[in-house]
């Protein structure tokens, strides 16, 4: 059984409610960015894959390539859409069949903002493909009622310039604020890869989300939750203000040595277990392979994709 602390309780309960439509999409940033000369950008995504393997950021970020998303991706995808839309619902409404119904529909909208993604779930057979989205939403069920919940804000756009230099910038997938203003970040994780390969970038992402939302508003978040919809379960952590300093200082060190690698052309693959999901092998000089031409003209910093890598 879990226990929960006065915290946890004050956050279950939060009263700030969203709006009918609900406040997705939100853009937060810093009063000033609007005026502020153009800055390079960073997002939780592309400073985990350099740190991952400075060329697959390469590959992603400077050429470009093009990367053809799991089913387990697209399913995470989907999955994600409904709870963002479950909490349009009234608190009473939000139960398990009420989110089911909810999966059809957004699935027609993903195909419509991206056709591509039809041939996924066909792969699969849609009515697997369906059931296991279903799987995922029972999941998260078991370890949250959404009945108790009040999300401050929903897959919100949050943006800050650390160090003067460098802009950081993310999606959250949920904010939660109780009622004494205490924050929690919650991340839904539904992937199929191991949780034990990927539970270090998780924690990255919700670091850098934690920075970001320190800068923004003056309070360090109270707990960054993982929910593992998948199996069930929940990975809570507390960060602190020196803590967010060194990450600070972390990421600000890490762009510079992206900068630095995109002046000299210089992006080393860095092999490691995860090689076994990269797209890109066939490239790769640690398998034998050769990148394109670095491009003359880098492009500027591209939008994260509608199906993140991992989801």
């Amino acid at each position: 059984m879990t226990v929960q602390t006065p915290i946890e309780t004050s956050l279950e309960t939060a009263t700030e409610s969203p709006t009918p439509e609900g406040p997705r999409r939100q853009i937060v940033q810093a009063p000033d960015a609007g005026t502020a000369p153009a800055l390079p950008s960073l997002s939780p995504s592309r400073a985990a894959d350099f740190k991952t393997c400075p060329l697959l950021y390469r590959f992603r970020t400077i050429d470009r390539l093009p990367e053809q998303p799991t089913a387990d991706q697209v399913r995470g995808t989907l999955v994600h859409a409904v709870l963002e839309r479950l909490f349009d619902l009234p608190a009473i409404e939000r139960t398990p069949p009420a989110a089911t119904a909810l999966v059809e529909p957004q699935w027609r909208r993903l195909v419509e903002e991206q056709p591509d993604l039809a041939a996924l779930a066909e792969e699969t057979g849609e009515a697997e493909f369906f059931d296991q989205a279903e799987q995922l939403l029972a999941g998260y069920f078991a370890v949250e009622d959404p009945r108790r919940l009040e999300p401050a804000e929903r897959e919100s756009l949050i943006e800050t310039t650390v160090d003067g230099e460098l802009v950081i910038r993310g999606y959250v997938d949920r904010l939660d604020v109780a009622p004494g203003g205490e924050l929690r970040v919650v991340d839904y994780k539904s992937g199929g890869a191991p949780r034990e390969a990927f539970e270090a970038r998780a924690l990255f992402q919700l670091k850098f989300y934690a920075l970001v939302l320190w800068r923004l508003r003056g309070t360090v978040p109270r707990v960054l939750r993982l929910l593992y919809l998948k199996d069930a379960e929940i990975c809570d952590y507390t960060p602190d203000p020196d803590e967010l300093v060194r990450f600070e200082r972390t990421l600000v060190a890490l762009w510079r040595a992206i900068d630095r690698a995109t002046a000299e052309r210089d992006f080393r693959p860095r092999p490691s277990r995860l090689c076994g999901w990269c797209a890109h092998q066939a490239l790769c000089p640690a398998f034998g392979g050769t990148p394109p031409p670095f491009p003359e003209a880098p492009p500027p910093p591209a939008a994260e994709p509608v199906v993140s890598p991992d989801e």
